[in-house]
This record gives structure tokens, C-alpha cells and sequence, in this order.
């Protein structure tokens, strides 16, 4: 019965999708709104209104008002004309996705005045019909910025601590572009990076989001991607740089010789249209290439042999010829293809394919005179599919989208598992005598994760009159996860044996192919009073895999116990409530108030790993140890979140937005201890884990000022639950200590963080910005008593404070601005800590007040420290374009 709904479902989905094979992405456009009136403030009836360069437009009702569905992000001039009426045209209106911007014509007589009047639309500093928090950042915006791609941008925005969205765990945001997810199954974690040349808007939300987002408890990330231009255009930038800390070799036991090669990236797009009909196309590429700070010294070959190299007169010779070469690197390959077309009547169909590849050495200092030990890991990404829009009428239009999602990841030294080279080296072996240094053997790594998903979406989005919008839709994603090892390699007598997929002990990969869908529905109710956002989302998932029927007899190898057998996890379903209102007071203020439940499964990965259960086989037989087992039975995690905020224009360019906010975080995934009928015990994933988070947000944004504006975002925010981790419960009791089930400060309870962005700038000329970022300090757990013995309460003490500016300046060149050089510094004053390891008996980076020999290997390790100051040069340019 339970497969015959699903297939059901399924098939409503995909026959919703057929019948309309036209559509774009839900999620990535907005709505101009507005009224058209004479200068005594009657309607101006049957004014037509468009937007300049598009196809879109609309018709002023009886009362002149219009509305002007499926806009793309980006500045416009909007134009109102009337037969007896001078043309007016409002120029710069911001439009942004899932929002609505108000714009209010006044049309004069032509008997009055005989020339078309043009006015300059004024974007406010805070936006004050937002229902929760959120921020939008324009492709003008994101350029000024000394950021790179789309996670540096996200790392700036309140309440994001290290990918951390309101205290949440990693792994709890929902990334998408152009509306549709780009997470990866495995861990939840996106699988794409996205230059900033490419973006569009970018739209981050930390509060509580609509009922369209889903597969998340923290927060969505929205990147809308360009597209292709009426005209050729072809834009480039290239850059280098490198670390450049001098005179802190001695401190930082680094290579600080300025290495301006280091970093090079080398982009180049170019755009237009194409010699069919009303299309156009965007193709964009680009090469980076990084070398870490830490340089490696080649002292040893992989094949270098000693018994006991700590013995006097042990026969050791290092036959490494002393190369220095850097200890890591990534070499990266990333590029856009988007092509358009709006051709047919009522409809546009776009094709894009995202790709990303990356080759790279992981830095690991006990490598750095010996770095042909390390592995290698190498990743492939591609999201593409279709997308098309097609509009029912003048009030009604359905996005659609079908896309494919793949990510490969691997991390070995040899490709081929019987590779000559795995049998020629030792043991890899370390010794603390000689140094803290690898001096034989290498990595046997040889692990593969594979994630191919299908993703098909469908949202209805309908304006049903001059106060409500409706939005449905509905979503089904295939995703076949692969992970695990091709090989395990272990050393008998000296010798090196393989073993492939021989379980329960070696197994090899392992293939998953769980069922995600969602059904949901929004309506947004606006009026010149009141802003309602109100909906509700289901989401359906089927892990499509058993589980023991008794978890006492786990393997159901117990002599005389019940049986056990395979039996299905149960299908999950849920539903969640979201609501938002916003209340103008008068034009200058608004306030606001958000709450929603938001549910996200687990991810693949986490569920599945170690999760064949006739690995406890040998557990019946009276052992008693702690094994950690997956469970892909566990129930969806679950946050309750409530937000109230107050928003003021002080003045044209100057407001504030203070929030408040509340999260009772349930459902997380932890452990639970399982005794067996022998009395010996395991343990396994199950939802026990709890938290919650309070926080303020107060967000100040100084518009331009002549050539200078300003930014500043403060949080204050206290993130506490019973654990961090979902084995951090099972290690505890595995150590013998307090597994501690009760609230202590997650391990990124960051308590204070500020962030003040300044720009200073002249159109034509220079600008010049800067991101000034201050953190207090995390949690770590002291060790104070009995000689250093003991550890106090988990997470009571607090690392000090870090300080980071990062900045960029650019002197413009050639006419209309289409060219300039500029300058890139990342940590400008070399700071040495920000939220790195401590050590435990004194909460500082520096010193310990004990000299264990891991001590003394510590104080020696730089990354322990943060990067060292690093700087870019570069030059961008731009040909062509209207």
C-alpha cells in the first residue's frame, strides 16, 4: 500500500510537469506593484506600464492600480504612458526575488506640460515590509565587496557564524540557484561554488522563510545567476597574489617568502544573443589555482625503511632531494552555461548547466617532509536542467523545472587499488624522537562518495487581486548516494593485504536510494496597513531500507533469543505552519513578527553509515562495547522558531532593523544505548538530542552619502543544547565520563559578532571597500585541577577575542568604467587568531602551562594559527554591452 502511494504521488508530480512543459524557477523572480494617477490623484484608467528592456508589462485598473508578475532580480526603469497623459518613467526600482517593490506614478496632462517626465526611484535603507529577516544583495553590491564567491558573501550576513545559521549545526541551510537546491544528499552541505562575477542576487535568510523552502532548520541561500545579454558582451578578470607575512617565520614556523604566484585566477564570460529568435546565451569560465602557506620540504621518499629509527646506528637513509614545494594546493575548474529563449508566446525556456572540478592536496603538517605520502582528492560537480515560464494570463504564470544533480568525490593517492606503488612502501610511521613528522609509508586512503540526484519542481504563482498572492507547488527528488571504501588495506607480518568489500568488518561501497517530496502553499496578503505571509509545507520521506525487528538480537545471531528479522522503515510525513506579518507605522517604521516549524531529514550519509547491523554478529557473544550504528528509521529534526523585529527610516539614507529571536531546536540526531539479550551493548542514532538559541540582531545601513556608505550588523546570541555532535554523547560514555544530558554551549556559541562594511566611492574614478569583522571568543573545556588532570564543566571556558579586516581598492580605467586594476588584501593585519584550538589549560593559543611531548608538537604546528595576510593583484575589463 505504501509503495502504491508513493508511485501515485510520483505520478501526479510528474504529470503536473507535462502538462505544462513550459516553466522557470519559483523562488527567483519578484513582483512591481504599484498605482498610476493624475496630478489630483485620480486613476489614471488603462495606463499601460512596462518594464524597459522586457517583455513585461501591465494595464492600470479601474482604481490605476497594476501589478507585474515574474520580474528578474535586478535595477530597472519602469515606464507608465496613457493617451492625453506625458509619459513618466521611474528609473532604478530594485526588484528582488519573492519580493514586492511599490512604485507610485504621477501623470501630468499633456495640455500642461509636453515631455516625458523621469524620475529616480529611491531604494530605502531597510525594507519595511519584510515579515522576517533576511538580506538581499545586489551583483553591484556583491562586485564592491572583497569577497570571492558565494560562501564569502553569506559568512558577512548577521547570525552566521562559520556556516552556522542561528546557532544551528552545519548541514541545517538550504542552498539553491535559481530556486532549486544544490545540496548534496550526503551531508547537506552545497556542492557547488559560485564565483561572484556570476551572480546576479543573492538572497540569504537567517530567520524563519516561507513554506516554498524546505530540507532546512536554519536557514536558505538563494544565488539567482545572471543571464544572457541583448548584446555581445565579454567581461574578464585575472588576478594573483600570495601569503605575505614578513619577519614571522620564527612565530609561525612558515614559509614567509611572498610567493606572488601563489593564488591565480583566470575568468573570462562572454554573453549575447544567438542567431535564433529572441535567445541568448551566457558562457563563463574560470581556472584558480592555490598554494597553502605551509611549504613542504621532500627530506624523505615514501619508500624509506627503518625498523627503529630512535635506535642509535639503526641503518636509515633519507633519499629525499630536498625539493620545497607547497604541503597543499587546490587546482580548480568552474564555468556557467545558460542559454534563453523567449520566442514562443507566453512562455520562456532556459537551459544551464553549473560545473565545478577541483584537484587538491589537504595540508597536514606531519607531512611536510615527506608530502608524497598525502592523498589526493579530486571532486566533480554539474548542476543542469531546464527551466521554463509560462504565463497563463495577465494575473497567473507557472514555474517549472527539471534539473540533474551530480557531485563525485574521491580522496586517494593511486587510482588503481593494485597500483605497485602501495606494495613498495612500509607502515606509514611517525616518531616524536626524530620529530613530529611522517619519515615512510603513505595515506591508504581510498574512499569514494557519489551523489546523482533527480530534481523535478512546479510552482503555480497567481494574483488573485490587489491583496493576495497565491503560490503552490510541489517537489520530488531521486537522489541515488554512493559512499564507502573501494579497498581497505591493512598490514599482516609486514605485508600489505586488500581487502574489497568484505563485510561486515571491510565492506565496499554502498549504494542508496532514498524517495524526497514536498507539496506546499503560500499566500502573501498585502495592504497599505498590513503584510501577511501565511503557509504551510509537507514533506515525505522514504529511506527505502530495514532495519533488525528486534534491535536485542541486532544481527539475529542469538542462540535461543526471539528472531530478528529485516523489517521497512516506516515513510515519514509532516506538515509545517509558517507565518510572517508586517505592520507599517505611517511610511518611516515597521514592525514585524515570524514563526514557522521547520523540519529537515537527516542526511544520507549520516543515516546510512555503519548501519548494516550484522556487524554486532560477534557482539552477542558476551562483549560489551560501544559501537555507534547508523538508522535510517530516524524521524525528521524539527525547529521551532520565533522572531519580532522593529525596522525605522531615520532617513533617506540612513535606517536600522533590530530583531529578536528565539529557536527550540528538537528532534536532533543523537544516541541511544541498546543492550543486547547477552547483556553486551551498543549504541545508534536515534532523535534525543535538544537545543536552543536566543539572539539579537541590530543591522544599521547608511546609504551613499556623497562617496561613502556604511554597514554594520551586530549579533548577541547564546546557542546552547546537550550535545554538538551526534557521537559526542556515545564518545563521552565510551571514556567512562558524565555523558552530560543537559545544556551546555554548542562549540560555535559565539556570543558576540560584529560586522561593519565602509565603501568609499567615485564612479568613473576609484572605490575602495573594506569588511571589519570582530568575534568573541567560542567555548572550549578547561582543564584546571589535580595537576591538569581533570576537565571542568564541557564548554566553560572562552578563547579570546579575534579581530579581522579584509579590503579592496580599485582605480578605474578606460571610459564608462569598463576596465580598472585592483588590489585584494585578506586579514590586512596579519592577525594570528581568530576562534582556532586553545590550549586547555590556559584558553590561549600561545602557551600551555604543561610540556607534554603533544604539547611541544602543538606549539610547534602554524595551522594552528589563522592564515597569514594575503594579497591579490589584479585587472578586470569589459567589452561591448548596451
Amino acid at each position: 500500500m505504501r509503495r502504491w502511494a508513493l508511485r501515485t504521488a510520483a505520478l501526479a508530480v510528474i504529470c503536473l510537469a507535462a502538462a505544462y512543459p513550459d516553466a522557470l524557477l519559483a523562488g527567483t523572480t519578484g513582483t512591481v506593484a504599484g498605482t498610476v494617477t493624475d496630478q489630483e490623484g485620480r486613476p489614471v484608467v488603462a495606463a499601460t506600464i512596462l518594464v524597459i528592456g522586457t517583455r513585461l508589462g501591465a494595464y492600470a485598473d479601474a482604481e490605476g492600480s497594476f501589478n507585474i508578475l515574474n520580474v528578474p532580480p535586478g535595477t530597472y526603469e519602469v515606464r507608465a504612458s496613457r493617451l492625453g497623459f506625458n509619459p513618466v518613467t521611474i528609473s532604478g526600482v530594485i526588484v528582488s526575488s519573492d519580493q514586492t517593490v511599490r512604485i507610485e506614478f504621477k501623470m501630468g496632462d499633456t495640455t500642461l506640460q509636453a515631455e516625458e517626465v523621469v524620475v529616480v526611484a529611491a531604494r530605502p535603507p531597510v525594507d519595511l515590509k519584510e515579515t522576517s529577516s533576511q538580506s538581499t544583495l545586489t551583483t553591484e553590491e556583491i562586485e564592491s565587496l572583497p569577497v570571492q564567491n558565494l560562501e564569502d558573501v553569506v559568512n558577512l550576513q548577521a547570525g552566521v557564524v562559520d556556516g552556522h545559521f542561528r546557532g544551528g549545526r552545519q548541514g541545517e541551510v538550504q542552498y539553491q540557484v535559481d530556486g532549486v537546491s544544490v545540496n548534496n544528499a550526503f551531508d547537506n552541505s552545497s556542492s557547488l561554488k559560485i564565483d561572484r562575477s556570476l551572480l546576479q542576487e543573492v538572497q540569504v535568510i537567517s530567520g524563519t522563510f516561507d513554506a516554498e523552502y524546505g530540507q532546512a532548520m536554519s536557514g536558505v541561500v538563494n544565488a539567482v545567476l545572471k543571464n544572457g545579454t541583448e548584446d555581445f558582451l565579454a567581461e574578464g578578470e585575472f588576478y594573483s597574489g600570495g601569503f605575505f607575512f614578513p619577519g614571522r617565520e620564527d612565530q609561525r614556523l612558515a614559509d614567509d617568502t611572498p610567493r606572488l604566484a601563489g593564488t591565480q585566477s583566470y575568468q573570462l564570460t562572454l554573453s549575447g544573443p544567438l542567431p535564433l529568435a529572441k535567445t541568448t546565451y551566457l558562457v563563463s569560465g574560470r581556472r584558480y589555482l592555490f598554494d597553502d602557506y605551509i611549504y613542504a620540504e621532500r627530506r624523505y621518499n615514501p619508500t624509506d625503511d627503518v625498523e627503529d629509527p630512535t635506535e642509535p646506528g639503526s641503518p636509515f637513509v633519507a633519499t629525499g632531494d630536498g625539493e620545497e614545494m607547497p604541503l597543499g594546493y587546490n587546482d580548480e575548474w568552474s564555468g556557467v552555461v545558460k542559454f534563453s529563449n523567449s520566442s514562443f508566446a507566453n512562455t520562456s525556456l532556459n537551459y544551464q548547466a553549473v560545473f565545478n572540478g577541483r584537484k587538491g592536496r589537504p595540508q597536514n603538517y606531519m607531512f611536510r617532509y615527506m608530502p608524497d605520502g598525502l592523498s589526493i582528492q579530486r571532486s566533480v560537480s554539474i548542476s543542469h536542467g531546464f527551466d521554463v515560464t509560462h504565463t497563463l494570463g495577465a494575473s497567473s504564470f507557472l514555474d517549472s523545472n527539471l534539473r540533474q544533480n551530480y557531485f563525485e568525490y574521491t580522496d586517494y593517492l593511486y587510482e588503481d587499488i593494485y597500483d605497485p606503488r602501495y606494495d613498495e612502501v612500509p607502515q606509514l610511521d611517525s616518531s616524536t624522537n626524530l620529530g613530529d613528522w611522517f619519515y615512510q609509508g603513505v595515506q591508504l586512503n581510498h574512499y569514494r562518495q557519489k551523489t546523482n540526484a533527480f530534481i523535478l519542481k512546479g510552482a503555480l504563482v497567481s494574483q488573485l487581486d490587489q491583496v493576495h498572492q497565491l503560490k503552490t507547488g510541489v517537489e520530488l527528488s531521486l537522489p541515488a548516494v554512493t559512499f564507502g571504501n573501494d579497498v581497505t588495506f591493512t598490514y599482516g607480518e609486514g605485508t600489505l593485504v586488500r581487502h574489497l568489500n568484505e563485510p561486515p568488518d571491510y565492506p565496499g561501497p554502498a549504494t542508496y536510494h532514498p524517495v524526497m517530496g514536498a507539496a506546499f502553499i503560500q499566500d502573501q496578503a498585502e495592504t497599505a496597513d498590513l503584510i501577511v505571509r501565511f503557509g504551510a509545507r509537507l514533506d515525505y520521506f522514504d529511506a527505502r531500507s530495514t532495519i533488525p525487528s528486534d534491535l536485542a538480537n541486532p544481527a539475529n545471531a542469538i542462540a535461543g533469543a526471539p528472531e530478528s528479522r529485516p523489517q521497512d522503515t516506516t515513510v515519514k510525513a509532516s506538515v509545517s505552519p509558517r507565518l510572517g506579518v508586517a505592520y507599517p507605522i505611517e511610511d518611516k517604521a515597521a514592525i514585524h513578527f515570524a514563526y514557522g516549524h521547520f523540519r529537515q531529514f537527516p542526511s544520507v550519509g549520516t543515516m546510512f553509515t555503519n548501519s548494516d547491523y550484522d556487524i554486532l554478529a560477534r557482539l552477542q557473544a558476551g562483549e560489551v562495547r560501544y559501537g555507534l550504528m547508523g538508522n535510517p528509521d530516524v524521524k525528521p529534526e524539527e525547529t521551532v522558531q520565533y522572531e519580532a523585529g522593529y525596522k525605522q527610516v531615520l532617513t533617506p539614507d540612513l535606517g536600522f532593523d533590530l530583531t529578536i529571536y528565539y529557536k527550540d531546536i528538537r528532534e536532533l540526531l543523537g544516541v541511544e544505548f541498546i543492550e543486547t539479550y547477552t547483556g553486551a551493548e551498543y549504541t545508534r542514532l536515534t532523535n534525543v538530542d535538544f537545543g536552543n538559541t536566543l539572539g539579537v540582531t541590530l543591522a544599521v545601513d547608511h546609504r551613499k552619502v556623497g562617496p561613502l556608505s556604511l554597514a554594520l550588523d551586530y549579533t548577541w546570541q547564546q546557542a546552547l543544547g546537550n550535545s554538538s555532535d551526534p557521537s559526542e554523547t556515545a564518545n563521552r560514555a565510551a571514556a567512562g565520563e558524565d555523558p552530560r544530558p543537559r545544556l551546555v554551549p554548542f562549540n560555535w556559541d559565539q556570543r558576540h559578532t560584529v560586522n561593519l562594511t565602509a565603501a568609499l566611492n567615485k564612479p568613473g574614478k576609484y572605490s575602495v571597500s573594506t569588511v571589519v569583522r570582530l568575534a568573541s571568543g567560542q567555548p572550549y573545556t578547561p582543564v584546571t585541577e589535580a595537576a591538569f588532570g581533570f576537565n571542568s564543566e564541557t564548554n566553560s571556558g572562552r578563547k579570546p577575542t579575534g579581530f579581522l579586516v579584509d579590503l579592496r581598492a580599485e582605480k578605474t580605467i578606460g571610459s564608462g568604467g569598463n576596465g580598472g586594476v585592483f588590489l585584494r588584501v585578506f586579514n590586512l593585519f596579519d592577525a594570528r587568531f581568530f576562534n582556532g584550538p586553545v590550549f586547555a589549560t590556559t584558553g590561549s593559543p600561545y602557551y600551555s602551562r604543561t610540556v607534554s611531548p603533544s604539547e611541544e608538537i602543538a606549539l610547534r604546528n602554524p595551522t594552528r594559527f589563522y592564515p597569514p595576510r594575503r594579497l591579490e593583484f589584479g585587472v578586470r575589463w569589459k567589452l561591448g554591452g548596451s
